[in-house]
C-alpha cells in the first residue's frame, strides 16, 4: 500500500474501510442502532489509523473519530478523514447513502481525496477523476437533508422552480451531484472539515464548483475545523445560486 501514490491510496482506504464498515453492518444486523452506530465508527477508525499509519507514516491525521492534536498545524501534509459519514443511514436496514471520507491536505490545497459509498459498491476519487455529465436540462435538482432541510434551500428551489432530493450523508449528496443524480448541494447548517474535505477534493477534479455559500473558497487544516457551510454545483449554475444565496433571507 505504501507504493500507491496519495489519489491511489486515498481510493484503496475509502475502499477497504467501507468493506470493513460493510462486514461490521451484517454483523450487528440484529443489535440496537446505538451499538450498530458505534461499531462503525470505530471499526472503519480504526482501519484508516492504521493503513494511514502504514503508508504515510510521518503524515497527520485530523478525524472525526480520533482526537485532535494542534501538531498537525505545522505539518506539511494531513489526512482529513471522516470513517463514517451517515452514521444514522448506516444504522438503518437497506439505505445506501451514508459514505467514508478520505482526503489529503498539502501546502494551502486539497491535493487528492476519495469518497466510498459501500452499499453500492463505489469509490469516486482523483486517481480517476468523474466525467461532469451533460446538463440535465430539466428543473434544477437540489439535494437537501432528509432530516433537517434548511429554508435556505427550500427558498432557492421556490425561486428557481426547482425540486428538492433527499439524502442523508453530506458525501452522498456530494457524489450524487458528481454523478448527475441532482445538480446543487447547498449547505448551510453547520459541518466540519472531515464533512466536505473528500468529496470537495473529488468534486472540483470533477470539474464542479466548490465554494462557501457567500463564494469565499473552502479552506482546510485550520485550528478550528468548523466549517459551517458549502456549496457544490455545476459550474453553469453558480453564478446564479451564489447570487439567489446572498439575496435570501433565509441565509
Amino acid at each position: 500500500m505504501s507504493r500507491l501514490d496519495d489519489h491511489e491510496l486515498a481510493a484503496s482506504i475509502a475502499t477497504g474501510a467501507g468493506q470493513v464498515l460493510l462486514r461490521i453492518r451484517a454483523e450487528h444486523a440484529s443489535a440496537e442502532t446505538r451499538e450498530r452506530k458505534d461499531a462503525g465508527d470505530r471499526g472503519a477508525q480504526e482501519f484508516i489509523a492504521g493503513a494511514l499509519a502504514e503508508a504515510r507514516p510521518a503524515d497527520a491525521v485530523l478525524s472525526e473519530e480520533a482526537a485532535d492534536s494542534a501538531l498537525r498545524l505545522r505539518a506539511d501534509r494531513v489526512w482529513i478523514v471522516d470513517p463514517l459519514d451517515g452514521t444514522r443511514e448506516f444504522s438503518e436496514d437497506g439505505r445506501t447513502d451514508w459514505a467514508v471520507h478520505v482526503a489529503l491536505w498539502s501546502a494551502g490545497s486539497l491535493v487528492a481525496g476519495a469518497v466510498a459509498l459501500p452499499a453500492l459498491g463505489l469509490t469516486l476519487s482523483t486517481a480517476a477523476a468523474p466525467t461532469l455529465l451533460p446538463p440535465y436540462g430539466g428543473p434544477i435538482r437540489l439535494i437537501v437533508s432528509r432530516t433537517r432541510p434548511p429554508a435556505l434551500v427550500e427558498t432557492l428551489a421556490a425561486r428557481f422552480g426547482g425540486v428538492l432530493v433527499p439524502m442523508g450523508s453530506a458525501g452522498a449528496k456530494s457524489m450524487a451531484v458528481v454523478r448527475g443524480e441532482a445538480d446543487a448541494y447547498v449547505h448551510s447548517g453547520g459541518q466540519y472539515e472531515w464533512d466536505s474535505a473528500a468529496p470537495v477534493a473529488v468534486c472540483r477534479a470533477s470539474g464542479l464548483h466548490t465554494s462557501r455559500i457567500d463564494g469565499s473558497p473552502l479552506t482546510y487544516n485550520n485550528e478550528n475545523p468548523y466549517l459551517p457551510d458549502l456549496l457544490i454545483c455545476r459550474p453553469e449554475l453558480a453564478d446564479r445560486l451564489l447570487e439567489a444565496i446572498a439575496a435570501s433571507p433565509s441565509q
